[in-house]
């Protein structure tokens, strides 16, 4: 009831208060001024989906609707602003498993769509901000990097957050951001039970140096989950661990017209903290992007290793990642399999700024165990994008054609965004 009263607050609050804007001759949604010195700004984030799955067993449709909505007050003089921001997602039809592991919720006749009905507080934060210091305190949204290892899975209807600490630092070329978390708010929602929400100690620490094109950065993520949490199918992917590497990337031009964009980095994660699971397993992505024209290629290799020196294989697990944006979109592998996970993929994107924002995409990955090399299976993923006017429109496929690992899967996307 406490977080339906704040989500309902958060909700109510830009359609009282931006009264003002009508008042005055600027775009709509853009900040108020309140007073000289404070400023009022609404936050309206609307998404309407269909999502279809086709599988051997079982197919979905799912319809939903998706409104999160509040307000950030920004203090010029003190550099202090507070947002508070509700989330809600509304099912239209029942033709979908959206909580497939609550009994009371579950639909097992249908795919899995993990988009179940939902409305919550999905951030509540303060925040100092200048050009080189930055303190967020509060549920907020953290995404690190091209989040691999933390982010807000922004794909799903209902987002991730986290009730955490985060300090970020830039000093000429020189930066660090440190988060403490104690709390990941899960896309389940608020009828997931125990999966609403996992507790913790997580830290997240970067420091990096920029040189020219270059930016190279070191990394720690030390996941220490509470006991309660690391139960039945939840005890691998929540299991503890500490993840070590480092992130390099580049930007290089290559004439006038195009440009040649470089990802490196490795890492190792082992047990930790109250695993009682002895492995090591390595992290390696390599990829390489060239721009030119309004064209972009792309191609990389992804490894997400296993590890048997306890016996058996376990394998590197990200469980805090934006799992969508790797491995194919029709997310066959969230949990990476016990032998590991390897990804060669290549892709081609085409951006028409002139028209509407049009943007195509298509990408091919073939995917392997890390251990033995067993072929697991092909995919396809395409889209294409546009906006008219201020809603943005996006129509998506996945087709994975399994060989050694799941079942062959198509997944179909049609969506319309729009936000201020």
């Amino acid at each position: 009831m406490k977080t339906f009263t704040l989500g309902a607050a958060a909700l109510a609050a830009p359609l009282a208060l931006a009264q003002p804007a009508l008042a005055a001759p600027r775009t709509f949604g853009d900040p108020v001024p309140v007073t000289d010195t404070l400023t009022f700004d609404p936050i309206v984030d609307a998404r309407l989906r269909w999502e279809s799955v086709d599988t051997p067993a079982r197919d979905a449709d799912a319809v939903t609707l998706r409104l999160r909505s509040g307000f950030e007050l920004r203090h010029a003089p003190s550099h202090l602003s507070l947002l508070a921001e509700a989330e809600g997602t509304l099912e239209i039809g029942d033709h979908f498993n959206g909580l497939a592991f609550v009994p009371a919720k579950a639909r097992p006749a249908y795919a899995i769509v993990p988009d179940p009905a939902n409305v919550e507080l999905n951030r509540l934060q303060v925040q100092y901000r200048t050009k080189q210091l930055g303190l967020t305190i509060g549920r907020q949204r953290i995404n690190l990097d091209d989040q691999r290892w933390v982010g807000s899975v922004a794909w799903r209807q209902n987002e991730q957050t986290f009730d955490a600490v985060r300090g970020e630092a830039t000093l000429g070329p020189v930066m660090a951001d440190v988060t403490y978390a104690r709390g990941q708010r899960t896309i389940y929602g608020h009828d997931a039970g125990p999966r609403t929400a996992y507790d913790g100690d997580f830290w997240f620490l970067q420091a990096g140096v920029r040189q020219g094109p270059v930016t190279v950065k070191g990394f720690a993520y030390l996941l220490d989950y509470d006991a309660k949490e690391q139960v039945g199918p939840l005890a691998v992917t929540l299991a503890d661990t500490q993840t070590w590497g480092l992130r390099a990337t580049a930007a290089l031009p290559l004439g006038k017209k195009a440009k040649l964009n470089l990802v490196g980095s490795y890492a190792r994660q082992q047990g930790w903290k109250d695993n009682p699971a002895h492995f090591h397993a390595d992290y390696v992505n390599a990829e390489a992007a060239l721009a030119a024209h309004g064209f972009t290629a792309t191609g990389g290799y992804e490894k997400l290793g296993s590890d048997t020196s306890s016996g058996k294989a376990i394998a590197l697990q990200t469980p805090m990642a934006t799992l969508h944006k790797f491995n194919g979109w029709a997310d066959l592998f969230l949990t990476t399999p016990a032998a590991g996970l390897e990804d060669v993929y290549a892709g081609l994107a085409k951006a028409f700024p002139k028209a509407k924002g049009l943007t195509l995409n298509v990408t091919w990955h073939d995917f392997h165990s890390d251990i033995g090399h067993v072929k697991y299976g092909e995919e396809w993923d395409a889209s294409v994008g546009f906006k008219v006017r201020k809603v943005a429109l996006l129509a998506k496929y996945a087709g994975y054609k399994a060989k050694g690992f799941g079942v062959d899967t198509t997944k179909f996307w049609l969506e319309a965004d729009y936000a201020f």
